[in-house]
């Protein structure tokens, strides 16, 4: 009897942990600003949130591991482009380049919660939050041909995001947020700058600074429905 017991209890343990968690998925929704060596310097265009050519999406999934903390998973299509006519720099607005860019983005992260969080708490829940973690994106090199930007072959990358956000339920299930994530690529070719990383070649022309890579910036929205058992969190 005994030992039924205890087998019992081990089972209790390790799977509760796994079946009680609560889980979302849903929907990102918003604008990708780019800053880098062509078009505006600026880390914050509100203009570019709002415009056709940078809607971005994706889906996000989350794993509420904790009241403080959760897993998150995403994929997001980012449109966003550069255009020296929109620069505060004399010698950009003279040079006139242009480029636009479309990126796909993969993102494993964390999610740190502010204060505690149950997606399935009655009533409105708003707390803030802190999320980073490792990301992969796939883009295109540009290059300087007759004086223009063209687009040279696809590649591959690794950015460091920074987001920060707020979040609320609006139900029992359904969670609203909203969240700026600025990128820190490793790459500083998104705006053909440094055309060199698409082979070595040395032939290609380079311009503006060598020793700042690019950003990237998404702000919008995420609509999320939150399933599973009500959370029976664990020490982790």
């Amino acid at each position: 009897m005994r030992n039924c017991l205890f087998k019992y209890l081990i089972l209790l343990l390790f799977s509760s942990p796994v079946f009680a968690q609560t889980y979302e998925v849903g929907l990102m929704l918003g604008g990708t600003n780019f800053t880098g060596d062509v078009g505006s310097s600026s880390f914050v265009m509100p203009e570019d949130y709002f415009t056709s050519d940078n809607l971005s999406y994706g889906v996000i999934f989350k794993w509420n591991r904790s009241v403080r903390h959760s897993f998150r998973f995403s994929v997001l299509r980012a449109n966003t482009y550069g255009d020296d006519a929109r620069s505060e720099m004399n010698r950009r607005l003279e040079r006139g380049f242009k480029f636009d860019q479309s990126m796909t983005e993969v993102s494993l992260g964390i999610e740190y919660t502010f204060w505690e969080w149950d997606p399935h708490t009655l009533g409105t829940h708003v707390t803030p939050y802190l999320a980073t973690g490792p990301t992969y994106f796939f883009a295109e090199h540009h290059y300087i041909r007759n004086n223009q930007l063209v687009k040279g072959k696809s590649f591959g990358s690794f950015a460091i995001p920074m987001i920060i956000g707020v979040k609320a339920n609006l139900s029992q299930h359904w969670v609203l947020a909203l969240e700026y994530g600025a990128r820190y690529t490793f790459t500083d070719n998104l705006d053909g700058s440094d055309p060199t990383e698409m082979s070595g070649d040395t032939n290609f022309i380079s311009f503006g600074n060598p020793n700042t890579n690019d950003w990237y910036m998404f702000a919008g929205f995420t609509l999320t429905y939150s399933f599973g058992r009500r959370p029976c969190y664990c020490n982790f």
